[in-house]
């Protein structure tokens, strides 16, 4: 299982939104609009790294009002 969190910047007035739409996506555990220089945090799982790529690029980056994500899988050290 590979999990990371997901920084991303949306356009003005658009985090709420954004925050809502991916929570309902598969693989999300949580997607919260937050304050600072990110908008929306969201904390996602999948089996593989691929399949974390798809869900950020395919899907993510996808919905309208996103400009910008940061991806910054967990790692157990």
């Amino acid at each position: 299982m590979v999990q990371a969190y997901i920084l991303i910047q949306t356009e003005v007035g658009q985090a709420a939104g954004v925050a809502s739409t991916i929570a309902g996506l598969p693989g999300v555990t949580s997607a919260e609009d937050v304050t600072g220089p990110y908008d929306v945090v969201v904390r996602a799982e999948a089996d593989t790294v691929d399949e974390l790529g798809q869900l950020v690029v395919a899907r993510i980056q996808s919905i309208p009002g996103i400009t910008r994500t940061l991806t910054c899988p967990v790692v157990h050290l």
